[in-house]
């Protein structure tokens, strides 16, 4: 697989070994290929993981081979890769790696990380996030077309309720991200239902196209906006990583102005170099924004008292939380109901989120969630 190589990152060298192994079967892309794709980019995938806690998702015989989430920074990591402790939402805790250099991207490649899933957090703060997350995920029976019109609206929503600006990106599937920097006030819990009531005004403007139902079965075709994606300890892939499919599609930063004019596929590890040559980080100036929830807030609270909207399903293996509704399958509670008179328990389990990638093959590394 070739002899190794050296690659320099910002004045740090990192070596590489096995170049030549085939991470991308289908379009031949090896394993220096994907380091080389990051050396490229490595300034704008620094701009989205600098400072925080990342998980690796790595496939070291690359994208049809093992594959598994890393949490724990790897005893082998060299010391100049800082880390930071994090508290997973069964109380277990961890040290994850917090890039703050270019090369700290490389060393990850060479031990085969396609994804990068950064926390919210930084370093310095990891109970507070510093960016609301929203996830538009299309289900069966919609697209990335029907994606970005709920993103414009959701442009709308943002702009209207406290002057927020969002920076959209593609998430390397079918669906949008759209991340808005915040000041690092509020809690993970107080984010997440900062995101409910997006969704919910969201699903008010546009009933047919969008909804923020837990449970597949009641959202229909329509685009779902994953709220939980703001729980602690769910990630979204970073801008500019890899996804573990065939064709090596990245997540791909966008403008306003393109978001109607692109295509998924049209950012991948081959074509995302030239675009980042010449454009540079369209979403470099993020950080030098910070906005306020309070009015997302308080159209949380508008909800809760005026149309007694309370709290929605947390992922599965939470434990319960407090104003929680039961996470029964509708159609399962109503014939528990049908049958006994009485409703299902909450059983803890919740039903997966259509029109999600399925996990990375083989087991995940232990993590303490």
């Amino acid at each position: 697989m070739g002899d190794a190589v050296e690659l320099e990152a910002a004045g740090r060298t990192v070596r590489l070994s096995s170049p030549d192994k085939v991470f991308f079967p289908e379009r031949g892309f090896t394993k220096l290929d994907l380091a080389q794709y990051y050396l490229a980019v490595a300034p704008g995938i620094l701009r989205a993981l600098r400072d925080r806690p990342t998980t690796l998702e790595r496939y070291p015989d690359g994208v049809t081979g093992e594959s598994f989430f890393q949490k724990r920074a790897p005893k082998n990591m060299p010391g100049w890769i800082p880390t930071a402790h994090i508290t997973f939402p069964s109380g277990r805790s961890a040290d994850e790696m917090c890039p703050t250099e270019e090369a700290a991207v490389l060393w990850a490649a060479q031990f085969g990380t396609l994804t990068f899933h950064p926390w919210p957090v930084r370093r310095d703060d990891v109970d507070r996030p510093d960016e609301l997350r929203l996830d538009l995920d299309p289900q069966p029976g919609t697209d990335f077309a029907d994606a970005v019109r709920a993103a414009h609206e959701l442009r709308a929503v943002l702009d209207e309720f406290g002057g927020l600006r969002g920076w959209p990106k593609t998430s390397g599937g079918r669906g949008l991200h759209v991340f808005v920097p915040i000041e690092p006030r509020w809690t993970f819990t107080q984010v997440r239902r900062a995101a409910i009531a997006v969704g919910r005004e969201l699903e008010r403007r546009m009933p047919d196209q969008v909804t923020i139902r837990w449970w597949k079965e009641e959202r229909g075709e329509r685009i779902f906006v994953d709220y939980n994606q703001t729980a602690r300890d769910r990630t979204i892939a970073s801008a500019y990583s890899v996804r573990p499919r065939p064709h090596a599609p990245v997540s791909a930063p966008l403008r306003w102005d393109e978001v109607d004019r692109v295509q998924p596929r049209d950012f991948d590890l081959a074509t995302m170099p030239a675009r980042f040559a010449e454009l540079g980080d369209v979403h470099a100036d993020m950080d030098e924004h910070a906005y306020s929830l309070d009015t997302l807030l308080d159209l949380a609270r508008r909800d809760e008292q005026d149309h007694g909207l309370g709290d929605l399903p947390y992922p599965p293996e939470y434990p319960k939380m407090p104003g929680e509704p039961k996470r029964v399958q509708p159609s399962r509670a109503r014939k528990a109901k049908a049958a006994t008179g009485q409703e299902e328990p909450a059983t803890g389990r919740e039903e997966p989120a259509a029109g999600k990638e399925k996990p990375a093959a083989g087991k995940e590394e232990p993590a303490g969630s």
